[in-house]
């Protein structure tokens, strides 16, 4: 074979490869280029065949925008919009709540308005199958807020009772409340609580809105005690009245364990007298308020003293030992503390409640004076003595 031919002949071979990258070739694909032909042929008749039978309809739904309904809608659903939802949550939330037909339909809906970044977390109420714009327009109104759950903790109640309100109102047993109060640092307590809640976790009405955990409700308690520290000036006032903060708030609890209204201000003082003049002769420096020695015998703050009772010796017992107990023993209110940090002027050592129903009280310094104000209490309540 001459090596014209040779060369001829190797051509013929090399005509069934490809040149592929990098100047190799790879085997040709003559046959397997039909096949592919062949297969695009049939999806197309396929596709043709699909479009006859069901009919034009189906190949104008591939054009159509995103399944919506066409409203007005059905029914009733109270649809919550939780912290941090973004429109696409909000979108699948809809749908699986069947309020909206498809999560594209009020995307789509969203884009065209506006307000869609302002909606608010919270309730509202809508109804099954609307138009996905007919949602987003009542989604966007705050007016149509429908308003949280609130739960409301009175003055005086202690971390316990706290506890129980809390799980009696909310989805969280009080299991979950007591694990949320063992991560303090979690909480927003000062440091001079030294982790402990008692005091601290404010008596008002609260909005427990959708997503809050036991956390985050205590934190919020625990923030709205500092505002109303920071209105009574809580902390310069412990250093102008040569006090801890600690201190003045242990003095609140007292304070709102015994005494109404403006007459807070003047047991505040009277309780100041008793720590400063220990020397006085009457007191002896003895606080001798009841409620602590009942907190230290974890019994309600109000139940009447047996003397042995009286006598038994805990941290809190007022009765055996002289000066502040350890601890708050209740959550005080704004005007308790107000009066912790800002007491009355006045001699006065001691003070009783002479009239249960009116809260009527009286305030003295000297001890006859004192006897006669109890015996006044006694006949006006029996059952006290």
């Amino acid at each position: 074979m001459s090596e014209h031919e040779a060369r001829a002949g190797e051509r013929d071979e090399l005509d069934d490869y490809d040149y592929v990258p990098g100047g190799r070739r790879r085997k040709g694909r003559g046959l397997k280029g039909c096949v592919a032909v062949l297969v695009a042929l049939v999806v197309l008749v396929g596709g043709f065949y699909v479009a006859l039978t069901q009919g034009v309809s189906w190949v104008a739904d591939q054009f159509q925008g995103p399944e919506d309904y066409p409203g007005p809608g059905t029914g009733s659903v109270e649809f919550t919009v939780n912290e941090g939802d973004t429109t696409a949550q909000i979108g699948r939330n809809l749908k699986a709540e069947g309020v909206t037909a498809s999560v594209q339909a009020f995307i789509d809906a969203a884009a065209e308005e506006p307000d869609a970044a302002g909606i608010q977390v919270g309730a509202y109420e809508l109804q099954k199958e609307m138009r996905a714009a007919d949602a987003l327009e009542v989604l966007v109104d705050p007016d149509n807020l429908i308003g949280f759950p609130t739960v409301t903790i009175p003055e005086g109640l202690r971390v316990t009772e706290i506890v129980e309100t809390l799980g009696a109102n909310t989805e969280y047993p009080e299991a979950a409340w007591n694990r949320a109060l063992q991560q303090p640092d979690k909480l927003g307590l000062p440091d001079y609580a030294e982790g402990n809640a008692e005091g601290y976790l404010f008596p008002a009405t609260y909005e427990i809105k959708p997503g809050m955990k036991p956390v985050a409700i205590l934190k919020m308690m625990v923030n709205r005690w500092r505002e109303a520290a920071d209105a009574a000036n809580l902390e310069e006032r412990a250093a102008e009245l040569g006090r801890t903060p600690a201190e003045l708030m242990i003095i609140a609890s007292l304070v709102e364990a015994e005494g109404r209204g403006e007459d807070m201000y003047k047991i505040s003082r009277a309780i100041y007298n008793r720590l400063e003049n220990p020397d006085n002769g009457i007191t002896n420096g003895l606080l001798q308020i009841d409620a602590s020695v009942n907190y230290g015998l974890n019994q309600d703050l109000g139940v009447g003293l047996t003397s042995e009772q009286l006598q038994q010796d805990t941290p809190y017992n007022t009765y055996t030992r002289p000066g502040l107990p350890p601890t708050p023993i209740e959550a005080p209110g704004e005007l308790a503390i107000d009066a912790a940090a800002n007491p009355a002027d006045g001699p006065w050592l001691f003070w009783v409640t002479v009239d249960l129903e009116t809260g009527e009280t009286k305030f003295t310094d000297s001890y006859d004076e004192f006897l006669e104000f109890d015996a006044e209490l006694c006949e006006n309540a029996p059952e006290t003595c």
